[in-house]
């Protein structure tokens, strides 16, 4: 790659100092219904499992997504227009907004996500086969509000925002998410995925398939909690629980105490019954006018929306 080209990418770290991880895992154990934080699934193993989990049958989702997206790429670049910028949240390896560059022809793509390290090594690769785009890496934590340093995007900013991650929020979170992202588009577009409402025997096993790859893969948070805050949990003594809370509308992970276990930390322990849980994920499935709702409460208009051929999923547009 030519030194030019190299230029093109750029990194800018937003990240508040980090805070120790041990604080949050043991409050959160210590906590009257105790939890583990999503965002620990994620260590090497936990990564590899989830691209494992998004291979599997009971895992459409992420074939959902890319079927309605590329059925309507050409629609929803003709009502987005092109040459705009393109702030991709959550952008992990960057592979979904890339499968747009041919359509949107972006003349900067921003991506955002909270692992600096890793966004910096797939942005390196992207620039090698685009060189033509203005690639920019954030490093934040946009839950916690997206601020865009001056400059980094113009006029006809779109946001992508795929893979159903809005339903990792709760109502109220995700509001305050939505709303970010409007004030974001600056009167440009967002592109969201959304996970819907189905069959609840086949939202569960979406959550636990037949192979058992998603109970490893939130059974494996326990050892990363071991690693992070010196606890001494034994996976063997837990199970893996996926259910859906129809009050809720969602999908809840959990991990169950198989017998009366207890756990220990510096500073602390906890005993936990035989059938107690520890919650580690939720994940809100949604209808389609739910969604609108809740865009347009964020100030959005003009929304449409995709869908695969079963209503499994949706891709909506907005402005």
């Amino acid at each position: 790659m030519a030194e030019a080209d190299k230029l093109r990418v750029t990194l800018i770290d937003l990240l508040p100092p980090a805070a120790d991880p041990a604080d949050e895992l043991r409050a959160g154990l210590a906590a009257p219904e105790a939890r583990i934080a999503p965002k620990f699934f994620y260590d090497a193993l936990g990564c590899k499992l989830f691209e494992a989990i998004c291979e599997l049958p009971e895992y459409s989702l992420p074939r959902d997504e890319a079927v309605i997206l590329r059925r309507n790429q050409r629609d929803i670049a003709r009502r987005i227009g092109t040459g705009g910028t393109l702030i991709d949240v959550g952008a992990g390896n960057c592979a979904k907004a890339e499968r747009l560059f041919a359509v949107l022809r972006p003349r900067q793509y921003v991506a955002v996500d909270i692992a600096a390290d890793f966004l910096q090594a797939q942005l390196d690769a992207l620039a090698q086969r685009h060189a033509g785009i203005d690639i920019v890496g954030l490093a934040a934590d946009f839950s916690r509000g997206l601020v865009l340093p001056a400059g980094v995007a113009g006029p006809r900013r779109v946001v992508f925002y795929p893979g159903s991650s809005i339903g990792n929020f709760s109502a109220g979170e995700a509001a305050a998410l939505l709303a970010g992202f409007n004030a974001t588009c600056d009167g440009g577009h967002l592109l969201l995925g959304a996970d819907l409402v189905k069959d609840e025997a086949a939202m569960v096993a979406a959550y636990d398939d037949a192979l058992g790859v998603t109970a490893a893969f939130n059974l494996n948070v326990l050892q990363v909690v071991n690693r992070l805050a010196d606890t001494d949990f034994e996976p063997a003594d837990w199970r893996h629980v996926a259910l859906f809370n129809a009050d809720q509308s969602r999908i809840e992970m959990h991990v169950e105490a198989r017998r009366r276990v207890d756990v220990a930390w510096p500073g602390g322990e906890r005993r936990f019954a035989a059938g107690e849980r520890i919650h580690t994920e939720n994940s809100y499935k949604y209808t389609l006018p739910g969604l609108t709702g809740m865009l347009r409460d964020a100030g959005f208009c003009d929304i449409v929306h995709f869908t695969d051929a079963a209503q499994r999923f949706a891709v909506l547009l907005a402005s």
